[in-house]
């Protein structure tokens, strides 16, 4: 069930964005096989892990040539494979590109790193952060003379990273259906977050020196494009960028008739702090739903900031199905949503090694070969 119904994709198990890729591909139909590690939590229920959701385990210990063959085999039979590591770890396995494509011609290899398969930086460690650093996208993160910081994760492993990887993954199983042919895949964070500026930069004046010189875009905060706090610590975010909008918003907050507010005025730099002032003292004479009663659902752009327990109990984000609650686990649901097919029902994380059996009796191995392989440890300890 779901649109990718009858597509098979393994999953060597790492970190962050290949499981978060993998959990996408899952939410939407893909049989997952999750290929992990041998580890004590073999059998043990693991609710929390999330990205886990909707795929079936197989534990290997790469470690063992049983457990390479067995691999191998389950390639043979796959449409894409999704891996994470360093540059080089997979080649040193005996299961690189080169092995897998011999295999399986078709085969969409996906490779998942911060810095690529190749550079100066391909095998240096680091993590998300810096990956946006390095590609431009933390510089406009943040106000001037702040740190810059973003949300963990979002920004670089998901959106640089995972989601691109998803993407390259559709794609080129869509062209090996066509032709028969597989390639490798390879997403790197810091190309994705890259690649993420391009809607900014359309936003951008051509004379890059200006956007420099004034440091970060809004650098003197537009009083209609910022958060601000409420009487009861809560925050609230306008962003009512276009003039209509704009006059929507002074009127409701009763300043239509302040030549101050004025439309004509909005776009001056000069007048966005003592603005801004003006309107911060405003909104700290209410609360964040007295605020919600008045703005929430008009022209105005406006919305409260809000957990991710508050989100889910939102009148809106209750009516889309957006967030359930699984095995005492708040998450969110499948994205996105299809007309004809229906993304499969949010399912338990399934414990490390739990379809072990079953997709080796897929492969045609029976009681005794898997016993064998068990044995010799290549199924994780005996």
């Amino acid at each position: 069930m779901g649109v990718l119904s009858g597509v098979k994709i393994i999953e060597m198990v790492g970190m962050g964005p290949g499981p978060f890729c993998g959990m996408l591909l899952a939410d939407l139909g893909a049989d997952v096989i999750a290929v992990e590690r041998p580890a004590a939590d073999i059998g043990t229920e693991r609710p929390w892990s999330v990205c886990s959701r909707g795929k079936r385990s197989i534990v290997l210990d790469m470690k063992k040539p049983e457990a390479v063959a067995t691999f191998l085999d389950l390639v043979e039979g796959a449409d894409a494979l999704i891996e994470g590591n360093r540059p080089g770890v997979m080649e040193r396995l005996g299961i690189g590109p080169d092995v897998c494509l011999a295999r399986r011609p078709s085969l969409v290899y996906g490779r998942m790193t911060g810095w690529g398969q190749h550079g100066p930086l391909a095998k240096a460690a680091a993590h998300d952060a810096n990956y946006l650093a390095l590609s431009g996208a933390l510089y406009f993160a943040t106000q001037p003379d702040v740190a810059p910081e973003s949300p963990p994760t979002i920004l670089g492993d998901v959106a640089g990273g995972a989601l691109y990887l998803a993407i390259g993954i559709l794609a080129g199983i869509l062209r090996a259906k066509n032709e028969g042919t597989g390639q490798v895949i390879d997403a790197a964070m810091v190309d994705g977050s890259a690649h993420l500026l391009n809607l900014l930069v359309s936003f951008l004046p051509v004379d890059y020196n200006m956007v420099y010189a004034n440091a970060r875009p809004g650098a003197l905060k537009k009083h209609f494009d910022r958060t601000y706090l409420c009487s009861d610590g809560e925050w609230v975010v306008l962003q009512a960028m276009e003039p209509q909008f704009y006059i929507d918003l002074m009127k409701r907050l009763g300043l239509g008739g302040d030549e101050r507010f004025a439309e004509e005025r909005r776009d001056d730099p000069a007048v966005w702090k003592p603005l801004g002032e003006e309107m911060a003292a405003l909104f700290k004479t209410k609360s964040r739903d007295e605020w919600c009663a008045l703005l929430e659902g008009t022209d105005t752009c406006f919305a409260p900031l809000l957990t991710m327990p508050e989100a889910a109990e939102h009148p809106h984000m209750k009516a889309r199905d957006v967030y359930r609650t699984v095995d005492g686990i708040l998450q969110a649901t499948a994205a996105p949503r299809f007309s004809v097919t229906e993304s499969p029902e949010l399912r338990s994380v399934p414990a490390r090694g739990a379809h072990t059996g079953e997709i080796l009796s897929q492969l045609g191995l029976g009681d005794g070969q898997i016993a064998d392989l068990r044995r010799t440890g290549a199924l994780g300890p005996v």
